[in-house]
């Protein structure tokens, strides 16, 4: 996963601005006790810090992935 993806998802998820805010202040257990944007920071991938933002925040396993992207008429989808 990208920061970019990682990012995605936090605003799918809790909106543009809550998930910027929600990133900077959570600590999370999962990534040493540090914030999210702390955490990308110093390297860890994005992909384990949204897992363990999900984890704190009770986001459902469902929703994990994200939301349904339609992919638009006569293009392929990404693998």
């Amino acid at each position: 996963m990208r920061i970019s993806d990682f990012w995605r998802l936090m605003e799918d998820e809790f909106g543009s601005g809550y998930a910027r805010v929600l990133a900077s202040s959570l600590v999370l257990a999962g990534v040493g006790g540090r914030t999210a944007v702390q955490a990308l920071a110093a390297g860890v991938d994005p992909r384990k810090v949204w897992l363990a933002v999900c984890e704190v925040q009770d986001v459902p396993e469902d929703r994990r992935l994200g939301r349904d992207i339609k992919i638009k008429d006569g293009a392929s989808p990404q693998s």
